[in-house]
């Protein structure tokens, strides 16, 4: 199967169900270091960022197939606050010490240069070290967005970009350069580094605006996990009414993007 959906119950119900679906705990078991990175972008709750809720039952079920080392990672992109702010507003401060995983702030960590020559826009990236050294799961929520058509997995994977590369001036989003040709950016972004794993969170979805807006009505009541990013994120599309074919980061063959 390539992308699996089931009805949203709870998290703690259906993120194991969505998981079992893919066969997720058979990869998981083999890994040794996972990083969970979920879309933080600013301090404001769900569904403009993944809950907590979610990631803990990630966590739960991870543990359940591994004893692998387990960190919760991101870059916010808003311009007014800092990770560790957007970490302890939205309980994953709290997550952490209970479930005993480590938080790691994107926008400052150790980076490394990635090269891909086949890359038009962005053959060479500066990128966080820890993201090619541990099993990526990208857990981000449904929404609509305002530039991308759809803001999904592939998208989620630009809280990875380190502000001193890819910000703009100071007072604008931490993450502005990268929104010049922001389809085309985004289709580099995961051939430099793709999720491995994706477990979306489309229990309500953004139905015009990633930042808020109104809420999809009724609430898509989903939740969508599988292991390429574009499939997942073309499924999702349709989920808001969208098609995936229109929108120009998901068009294409998703055979050339690598996570070596």
């Amino acid at each position: 199967m390539t992308v699996a959906s089931v009805a949203f119950r709870s998290y703690a119900e259906s993120v194991p169900e969505v998981l079992d679906q893919v066969g997720a705990c058979d990869i998981l078991r083999h890994q040794t270091h996972i990083l969970i990175k979920p879309n933080l972008i600013n301090t404001d709750a769900h569904p403009v960022t993944t809950p907590p809720a979610c990631c803990e039952a990630l966590i739960d079920y991870i543990r359940g197939c591994t004893t692998a080392d387990i960190v919760i990672a991101e870059g916010c992109g808003d311009a007014g606050c800092e990770t560790p702010e957007v970490f302890a507003a939205l309980g994953y401060d709290a997550l952490a010490a209970r479930k005993q995983v480590r938080l790691v702030d994107l926008n400052t960590a150790p980076l490394r240069r990635s090269a891909k020559s086949s890359c038009p826009r962005s053959p060479e990236m500066h990128l966080p070290e820890i993201i090619f050294a541990h099993y990526l799961i990208s857990v981000p929520v449904l929404k609509a967005h305002s530039l991308a058509e759809i803001t999904g997995t592939c998208k989620n994977m630009m809280g990875a970009l380190p502000p001193q590369h890819y910000g703009g001036h100071p007072g604008s989003w931490k993450k502005a350069q990268f929104h010049h040709e922001l389809h085309r950016s985004i289709r580099d972004l995961i051939d430099h580094r793709a999720p491995d794993l994706s477990l979306m969170d489309a229990s309500i979805g953004l139905a015009r605006y990633h930042l808020g807006g109104p809420p999809c009505d009724p609430p898509v009541n989903r939740l969508l996990a599988g292991f390429d990013p574009l499939a997942l994120d073309r499924r999702a599309a349709g989920l808001l009414g969208l098609d995936w074919q229109a929108i120009p980061h998901l068009a294409g063959d998703a055979g050339d993007l690598g996570n070596e």
